[in-house]
């Protein structure tokens, strides 16, 4: 695993994405064409920081960034939840309402949510907005969760957060019965951070559900619902309907909806909701929705229906036609939030749409960090979005022999995940990440054994043995022959297969 591709560090001085493109036949035609559209950005906009940033390289800096995460572990996690925002609440109030100084969009859903954040993020910006995204789980370093200005808050920042908010923080904890948890916490340095800078607009993404989400002390202009489908089901519900119902928690007085396809019964509950708040209703496949798409290198070429009219020819550098609908959720979002389709009737400017979008980047969803074999990261880690992964890779990418490295979490549907999964994969290495949710390997390799039978699983306990296995069984066929390897289950799988092929 020691022959990775080195990108090229030095930003390309053609400003035209179609000269770039043509002047890059001698590198990788994927990389060319996802690089050619941030180097476009770039000539405008100056050098753009990491989406996933490495650990801080002054030590000092890392031995702070380490005690603050240290002092965060010691709160519950993201798994143990007391369903309230009383907490988040008084940590507000003592804070003076910062979530307040500013208009939000809030995003739930089941799958989805951080690729439209991102979506999101980079339209604004490109309307020249200073925006603020909160966004969770991370995937390799705890700083990505806080954004501005289209980028991971430093380390410096994030630590100079904490450290002002947190007296706040503790005043709270000695005056409840419960201390604020990890995610409250993160959530108070995120409204606190988006207020200091300030930002024009927050984007933020839900940690689960949405009623009594930490999140939901803000008054969203602009509620955005991804795809529901069945994740948590033990806190949010044993149906889409029922996880809906949490998920409407979100939708406030008289703002505007944005409703990705949706099953029946969960629309029903969503759209029940609006019209007791009043709030105003775009649906995906009337109001706006994907028109037309098709696969491009490195990625797809998409036409929109926004709530303005069509957006035609727009570039997105991601794969599969979940993040093309994952693209006009976002565009719609942005133009409701512009107040295009109730204020204005023209669309957004074309050329800032098209721009906006082909800057986007998702690190950990379909993202190619290995060639020859190809290794693809991807964090699905539910059967819905296992199944809408499943489908892109069929549709991007031209294996003849895919492997599969999967290490899921304990508390997950990992047999719908591996059904799922079955079809695509010839083999699967079965492993474990090193959190303490991670399911046994061995536990997780009876499951795969059930789903595609005892010749094509094998079980690596470490990750790295995963991977070296997994790359080893790809490469069976010979240099040339298609064979890759698609790391899923998790995003911490995901993060740390990462970090282990040298990315970040």
């Amino acid at each position: 695993m020691s022959d990775l591709p080195h990108e090229n560090d030095q930003p390309d001085p053609l400003d035209s994405f179609e000269e770039i493109i043509e002047a890059e036949t001698t590198r990788d035609p994927d990389l060319a064409v996802i690089e050619a559209g941030s180097r476009t950005l770039r000539t405008q906009g100056g050098q753009p920081q990491a989406d996933v940033p490495a650990r801080p390289e002054d030590p000092e800096v890392d031995k702070a960034l380490r005690e603050v995460e240290a002092e965060l572990a010691t709160r519950w996690g993201e798994t143990k939840l007391e369903p309230s925002v009383s907490r988040i609440a008084a940590l507000m109030d003592v804070l003076g309402d910062p979530q307040r100084t500013y208009p939000s969009i809030h995003i739930t859903g089941t799958n989805g949510k951080t690729s439209t954040a991102r979506m999101i993020e980079s339209l604004l910006g490109a309307f020249d907005l200073r925006t603020g995204r909160y966004t969770s789980p991370h995937v390799q370093s705890i700083t990505e969760r806080i954004s501005l200005d289209g980028a991971p808050v430093s380390a410096e920042r994030f630590i100079e957060t904490y450290q002002d908010i947190k007296p706040y923080i503790e005043m709270v904890d000695a005056a409840q019965e419960y201390r604020l948890s990890f995610f409250e916490v993160l959530t108070g340095m995120a409204y606190a951070a988006f207020a200091d800078a300030p930002v024009d607009v927050a984007v933020v993404e839900v940690g689960m559900g949405g009623s009594w989400d930490a999140t939901n002390v803000i008054d969203a202009d602009v509620a955005v619902v991804t795809p529901i489908g069945l994740d948590h089901t033990d806190r949010l519900g044993e149906t889409t309907a029922e996880i809906a119902g949490e998920k409407a928690g979100i939708i406030k007085q008289d703002a505007t909806v944005i409703l990705a396809q949706q099953p029946v019964d969960a629309a029903q509950v969503l759209l029940k909701k609006a019209v007791e708040v009043n709030a105003t209703v775009a649906r995906e496949g009337l109001e706006f929705g994907v028109v037309a798409r098709q696969v491009a290198v490195g990625g797809q070429l998409v036409t929109l229906r926004g709530l303005g009219g069509e957006y035609p020819e727009v570039y997105l550098p991601l794969h599969g036609a979940h993040q093309a609908h994952n693209a006009a959720v976002a565009l719609a979002a942005v133009e409701a939030f512009f107040g295009v389709g109730a204020q204005r009737a023209e669309p957004l400017d074309i050329d800032a749409v098209r721009k906006a979008f082909a800057a986007v980047t998702s690190p950990g969803r379909l993202e190619v960090v290995r060639r020859s074999p190809t290794v693809v990261l991807d964090a699905a880690h539910n059967p819905a979005g296992a199944e809408v992964t499943a489908e892109a890779v069929r549709e991007a990418f031209d294996f003849t022999r895919l492997i599969g490295v999967v290490g899921a979490s304990a508390d997950k549907n990992v047999r719908g995940l591996l059904e799922a999964f079955e079809p695509i994969f010839a083999e699967v290495v079965v492993t474990q990440n090193s959190s303490h949710r991670a399911m046994d390997a061995d536990e997780l390799a009876a499951i795969a054994v059930e789903v595609f039978g005892d010749e094509r699983v094998q079980v690596e306990p470490r990750l790295p043995d995963a991977l070296e296995a997994a790359i080893t069984l790809a490469e069976e066929e010979g240099e040339f022959a298609g064979g890759g390897v698609l790391v899923t289950g998790s995003v911490i799988t995901v993060g740390e297969a990462r970090l282990l092929l040298g990315k970040g």
